[in-house]
């Protein structure tokens, strides 16, 4: 019989599942030195976020096969020694969606109805009717930023107390959004025309401070703003002062930059709302993603393919000598592609040359997937389910396969099609390398290894590059190096440049 250890504390009705197949063995609050010291003994590792699953303490797991997060993220688990280890991480992300998205209409009905003021006006023997007069949510329009499983369980909701909705995520199709009622634009027009604004979005180098002061100003007087999401989406200092200036006419925050954020002038000012991280809070959601990690971890000490399997899965000895090399280059493909093609997303053709026709591709289809998705997804993209989020955005995904490849013994082109047209890169792989060797019809040689790259289509004539590097100079951006592609002499051409430090928007 399996043996299974529990570090932290997680559901009753998860360790029933476990200890139907398994030994089970509950130790929360367990030291480092401890846990190290059992390990051995155990086929299997549940935690929630309090373990923190180091490489030394995997290295000591002998036996263990699968580690278990009761939860979404896997940040206290060092994944590339568990892969490195050919241990299988699972995790529960779909267990507190519900819990997640009700929470946020729990606060959208707060601002709209002052339902807390109201409350600490009665503690206090107060009876104040005409200061909390509210606003029904009935044909208001409710703007969501972000669109996987959390913005669109909202926008079911939302929907059925007859508010409009407006969209906002390049990552799903139109056809999609329309079968949830959600009109799909821009964030400006977002910002322009909603009552309400909700953000459902990860945390990245893109969307910290997504929402400042240059977007505050773009939205209508008296918007109300909720954030369940991640805490540092909508800049703090920012939003106080539209508090105060009464641009904003309330806030409801679950997150917050630093938590616990202790008693701030954002948690005391009056027209705020504040909870301490209870977006999956509920004892259904608790439940269910104890229920769900322990069905996954079975799976896997069963020899089945778990769905929420956050790492490599297994490819046999001669698929991996030719695919594993391309999984970086696929990922790092789709994740250019999905900065630099404009407008909405309706498909990506993925086309696999040379060699890797040869081969079943669901493993590089992910590795696309992953980089394509994962800089905007609310949850870990990883390549057991990134084809599942992308099904979920009404992505439609393309493959082709070419054996003769002219000029590399193996590439792979992604071509993404939207309502602006299309666009495509190819890569390929030199010396244990990624090159990018075409953008679009210009042929091109660059190795993305710099932290910023541009890519500028330009005329081709004498002075262009002198004067990106006067540009660039002048404002103390140090460039890598740059490379050229060109249709003719004096034609158009593409100039990609890597850069050590990051581009204003002035100096774009």
């Amino acid at each position: 019989m399996f043996k299974i250890l529990v570090s932290d504390p997680i559901a009753q009705e998860g360790l029933d599942i476990l200890s139907g197949e398994a030994s089970v063995d509950v130790q929360p609050g367990l030291k480092e030195a401890d846990l190290k010291a059992i390990l051995p003994k155990y086929d299997g590792l549940i935690v929630r976020s309090e373990t923190k699953v180091t490489s030394e303490i995997i290295e000591c797991g002998t036996n263990l096969q699968v580690i278990g997060r009761a939860g979404v993220g896997v940040d206290n688990i060092d994944l590339e020694a568990a892969t490195r280890k050919g241990v299988a991480v699972v995790n529960a992300p779909t267990g507190n969606t519900i819990a997640a998205a009700e929470h946020t209409l729990a606060l959208l009905f707060s601002l709209a109805r002052h339902v807390p003021q109201a409350n600490a006006a009665m503690r206090e023997g107060e009876w104040k009717r005409s200061t909390f007069i509210g606003s029904e949510v009935r044909g208001k329009v409710l703007g969501i930023i972000g669109l996987g499983k959390v913005g669109t369980a909202v926008a079911r909701r939302a929907s059925s107390f007859e508010m409009q909705l407006l969209g906002y995520d390049p990552y799903i199709s139109k056809e999609h959004a329309n079968r949830l009622g959600i009109k799909l634009t821009t964030l400006e027009n977002l910002y322009e025309h909603s009552d309400f604004i909700t953000v459902h979005v990860p945390m990245t180098d893109t969307t910290k401070s997504l929402i400042g002061n240059t977007e505050l100003n773009m939205m209508k007087d008296g918007v109300k703003l909720i954030n369940v999401a991640r805490g540092g989406i909508i800049n703090e200092t920012a939003l106080i002062e539209n508090l105060n200036s009464g641009k904003v006419s309330g806030a409801a925050l679950d997150v917050f930059v630093q938590e616990p954020p202790g008693a701030t002038e954002l948690i005391k000012h009056p027209y705020v709302i504040s909870t301490p991280h209870l977006g999956g809070s509920t004892t259904e959601a608790q439940t269910e993603v104890a229920k769900e990690v322990a069905r996954e971890a079975l799976e896997v000490l069963n020899g089945k393919s778990a769905k929420s399997t956050v790492n490599v899965p297994f490819l046999s000895p001669d698929v991996q000598e030719v695919v594993l090399p391309y999984l970086d280059t696929a990922t790092a493909l789709g994740k250019l592609v999905s900065q630099l093609a404009e407008g909405q997303f309706s498909s990506l053709t993925i086309k696999y040359s040379g060699e890797l026709a040869a081969y079943s591709t669901p493993t590089l289809k992910a590795a696309v997937l992953v980089g394509f998705l994962g800089p905007v997804s609310e949850e870990k993209v990883n390549l057991v389910n990134a084809n599942l989020l992308a099904t979920q955005r009404g992505l439609r995904i393309i493959e082709e396969t070419d054996t003769a490849s002219a000029a590399y013994n193996a590439s792979i082109t992604i071509v993404a099609n939207t309502d602006k047209g299309s666009f495509s890169l190819t890569g390929t792989r030199i010396q244990q390398e990624t090159h990018i060797v075409q953008v679009n019809d210009y042929l091109i040689d660059v190795v993305p290894s710099s932290e910023y790259l541009l890519f500028i289509e330009h005329q081709d004539k004498p002075g262009m590059i002198g004067a990106l590097g006067t540009l660039t100079g002048s404002h103390d951006i140090n460039i890598a190096f740059m490379a050229v592609g060109r249709e003719a002499p004096r034609g158009k051409a593409m100039m990609v440049v890597g850069l050590d430090d990051n581009v204003s928007e002035t100096v774009l």
